[in-house]
């Protein structure tokens, strides 16, 4: 009789420890899902900080008058370059940075020759499939982000989280800044 009521109290101890080292483990696991997916972020965003110089100088040849719109991307690219704080900060400059691009795109609008220039039309081609990557990136990383988050705050996961301090994850939430490639008619 001991060793049946022995049993069901170490049965009743093992189930609620597996649970938690269960759960625990699920947190972990999903913690560094969102590290892997940022990484992928922090990837396209490199690539996309390498391909804004070259662009802004096959503008510059264009439309040299425009200084103060090349050197504001500059500046963003070169903060949000160097910006590797809290997911917060980081969207803030990169809004900017859009915000910047958007803008240059707006007044290339002002010069056909310049958008009809090869060099500018790959440039561009390499920055929307570079924003289309940074999106697909992004949505997976957001995915990630919202499993993580459901499962701090969902109950009885959240017990464990709160005892073993996991932290909340900030969604990544930025638009394009660039969505499609230039129209250019006249071109053979």
């Amino acid at each position: 009789m001991e060793s049946i009521l022995f049993l069901a109290i170490m049965f009743i101890g093992i189930i609620p420890g597996l649970y938690g080292v269960a759960q625990y483990n699920g947190l972990v696991s999903l913690r560094n899902h969102i590290r892997e997916a940022w990484s992928d972020i922090d990837t396209e965003l490199k690539r996309r900080y390498d391909l804004i110089p070259r662009l802004v100088e096959v503008v510059r040849g264009y439309a040299a008058h425009e200084r103060d719109v090349f050197d504001r991307v500059t500046e963003l690219r070169n903060q949000c370059a160097a910006n590797h704080g809290p997911i917060a900060s980081q969207a803030s400059d990169e809004a900017e940075l859009v915000a910047g691009l958007q803008t240059l795109f707006a007044r290339v609008e002002a010069y056909p020759n310049l958008k009809a220039d090869t060099q500018f039309q790959n440039l561009h081609r390499e920055l929307v499939n570079t924003e289309d990557r940074i999106q697909a990136a992004r949505r997976l990383y957001n995915g990630n982000v919202r499993d993580y988050l459901n499962k701090c705050q969902a109950f009885p996961s959240s017990l464990i989280a709160s005892m073993f301090d996991f932290q909340a994850a900030s969604f990544f939430e930025v638009e394009p800044a660039v969505r499609e490639a230039p129209k250019v008619s006249g071109l053979v």
